[in-house]
């Protein structure tokens, strides 16, 4: 009986949270400017209301009583797992005042209006006070949360359970060592052309090819749709309504189509939770409060950049479906063959723009925005000092001088929204996508149907290993499940090494 109510009781705080992320996703999409104060609030709201349904007395009270009665189940049971998320979580929140949660939540709702104008006139004075709120209400939340290392391991840990500072370090070292010779190396060769990619493409034709690309993948047009918005984004209100967002630039039409990809990856996810799942703690966060199905950010992102790297990226994907985008695009297409349009969506260049980073340099960015935060959260950084930092930081690593705040540190929509602890989980992302494609593959039908253009089989893989168990298993639960082994960075280092190896005519290692 206690079980059935924790479930019903939890069944309401997805909804709650579904109701949020509606408003969210309006908010990034469809909601006019003036509508930003009266959203901030409402947000905040069901935030609220949602942190307090899991951390009540009433709540622990069913925890206790579902513990009795699940206690005979064998230990890697649903009901088990689900009873234990929903206690890690109800004491989690306890720690938290609800006028912390309340805060953060307004804060974080009214920062994207703030943060947009700011960027858009490249003004980082009118954006920092909003930083300064936010950094401050994170230490509150760190010292509440609890710490036995760096106070920036409990904001990591609403995103990334497990990671810490200490673990990072070597995990960017590896990384380090590996790529930046690489990034040396190809400095010196000729890049590819890619002045055909800078053509002009209809925004139309590139939002329906980006999305018949995102179906291609597997994503399901009877369960989402595709907008288009400031800072590309996924967002599902259960597994049956899983949207995605792109942004479109009419002379680099990588922009819409990548974007797509990436979030569909993200979507495949949401998509293909177990249905049984539904509206359950094993598809509902309920430490950080929102309604998503996987496991952690980290491994979400696993999903976004297999899709769109491994997948979306490869020499093989564009060996077969490079004559449809020939057929999207007759004009700025019909002199360019696949292996040159494959070179130039995968040419090395080092930029400002994280979102718009190669694969190679992409880690960089990650690395530099954990220094900062860390550093912003122990004190050893000030916000007005964060400028300098993050173009000393993006000189180190990629040298190049940044021009601009608006190409600097005003480019990410994160702290606009209060979050601080999350962007480990892009590279996370990166090395779980390689471990986990390398291993998909080793499966005859994985490659098989790679090889004829029917990617049902690498989606099924991964529904089979990944998705179906929604927040069932750890992260590294999860890895050891599907590979064998936790976190390891060889995979995603060999298939970096390999393709920009192949692309810029390096020689292979032996």
């Amino acid at each position: 009986m206690g079980y059935t109510a924790l479930l019903s009781r939890m069944g309401q705080v997805n909804d709650v949270l579904n109701a949020k992320s509606v408003l969210a996703w309006d908010a990034r999409t469809k909601m006019p400017p003036g509508g930003a104060e009266t959203r901030a609030k409402q947000i905040a709201t069901l935030s609220v209301m949602a942190r307090d349904m899991v951390a009540d007395d009433e709540t622990l009270r069913l925890v206790e009583s579902a513990e009795a009665e699940v206690q005979h189940h064998g230990a890697d049971t649903v009901e088990r797992a689900i009873v234990a998320r929903v206690r890690e979580a109800a004491e989690y929140h306890r720690r938290i005042p609800a006028a912390l949660v309340e805060a953060r939540a307004e804060l974080g709702s009214v920062g994207q209006d703030i943060w947009a104008r700011a960027r858009a006139a490249d003004d980082f004075a009118s954006f920092a006070p909003h930083v300064e709120k936010t950094v401050a209400l994170n230490r509150e939340m760190a010292e509440h949360i609890g710490y036995s290392g760096h106070p920036y391991d409990a904001l990591m840990h609403r995103f990334e359970p497990g990671e810490t500072v200490a673990t990072l370090k070597p995990l960017f070292a590896r990384l380090r060592q590996a790529m930046l010779p690489l990034l040396r190396a190809i400095a010196d060769r000729p890049a590819p052309r890619v002045d055909f990619l800078e053509r002009n493409y209809p925004v139309d034709a590139q939002l329906a090819f980006g999305l018949k690309m995102a179906e291609r993948i597997g994503y399901d047009l009877t369960r989402g749709r595709l907008d288009t918005t400031v800072h590309p984004f996924e967002v599902s209100f259960t597994r049956q309504d899983v949207r995605i967002t792109t942004r479109v630039n009419a002379n680099w039409m990588p922009m819409s189509l990548f974007g797509s990809l990436h979030e569909a990856g993200h979507a495949l996810y949401e998509q293909n939770v177990d249905p049984a799942y539904t509206r359950t703690p094993l598809a509902t966060d309920l430490i950080g409060l929102y309604a998503v199905g996987g496991v952690s950010f980290g491994a979400h992102e696993s999903q976004s950049r297999l899709f769109e790297n491994h997948v979306g990226r490869s020499r093989e994907f564009w060996e077969l479906n490079f004559p449809e985008a020939q057929a999207a695009y007759p004009d700025q297409l019909h002199d360019i063959d696949a292996d040159t349009f494959w070179r130039a969506i995968n040419r090395v260049q080092p930029g400002f723009i994280r979102v718009e980073a190669d694969e190679l340099t992409y880690d960089f960015h990650i690395m530099l925005r954990v220094d900062i935060e860390a550093a912003l959260i122990d004190g050893s950084l000030s916000v007005k000092d964060l400028p300098e930092a993050w173009n000393a930081k993006i000189k180190e690593y990629l040298g190049l001088d940044v021009p601009s705040n608006r190409l600097g540190v005003l480019q990410d929509v994160h702290w606009s929204s209060g979050q601080i602890g999350t962007f480990c989980n892009y590279t996370i992302g990166n090395v779980m996508a390689g471990q986990l494609y390398e291993t998909a593959v080793r499966d005859n039908a994985v490659a098989d149907g790679l090889a004829r253009a029917d990617y049902a089989p690498l989606r099924q893989w991964m529904t089979d290993h990944v998705h179906t168990h929604g927040r069932r298993y750890s992260r590294d639960e999860l890895l050891v499940r599907a590979t064998g082994r936790t976190l390891d960075p060889e995979p995603y280092i060999a298939h970096l090494t390999a393709k920009y190896s192949d692309i810029y005519g390096l020689p292979h290692a032996a």
